[in-house]
């Protein structure tokens, strides 16, 4: 009810904050049954229909990382050259968070039933949400999380670093702030 295809233009089917889903294909309504999943572990996870691949749309695109941070892409076929690709590509360059791709790995193709292939290469909300919570982990890991509870942060390098003491248990600018 009040969908509307525009070429070019991802449909917004569930708000989130903590982490967007972008989805094509048969993986739409298996990405809104792991944001079920997740908003039973207390997660928010906003789902965007991408349809259209090219154009992709950027402005959902930016505002998605913006607001929630992480993205999780998925789609049932090889991540190579697909939506992950597309997204990726796209958010390195103008808004860099981390970006998991579900799908078929770069691996040679089966066949069979469609739900057991499916299943084969986890193509299924739970699988979903086991990427949804490896984001999330990238997303603590970068320190991207507004409140910080250590007096050293580890950078990417995986060096320590002295953290301002003022900062300590509180909120400080991240990324998603800007």
């Amino acid at each position: 009810p009040g969908y509307k295809f525009e070429l070019g233009r991802a449909a917004a089917l569930r708000e989130g904050s903590d982490l967007t889903i972008c989805a094509t294909g048969l993986m739409v309504q298996r990405a809104l049954a792991a944001a079920e999943l997740l908003a039973g572990e207390g997660v928010s996870a906003r789902v965007l229909d991408f349809h259209t691949i090219k154009p992709l749309d950027g402005e959902a695109l930016l505002a998605a990382a913006r607001e929630t941070g992480c993205i999780v892409t998925t789609e049932e076929h090889s991540i190579v050259g697909g939506l992950g690709a597309a997204v990726a590509s796209f958010l390195a360059e103008r808004c860099p968070v981390p970006v998991l791709r579900h799908g078929v790995r770069d691996v040679f193709g089966r066949s069979g039933k469609a739900e057991q292939v499916l299943e084969a290469y986890g193509l299924t909300p739970a699988g979903i949400v086991e990427t949804a919570r490896a984001a999330m982990d990238a997303v603590i890991h970068m320190g991207r999380p507004a409140r910080i509870r250590l007096a050293v942060m580890v950078d990417r390098g995986h060096r320590e670093l002295p953290i301002n003491p003022e900062y300590v248990g509180k909120n400080v600018p991240t990324a998603r702030d800007e």
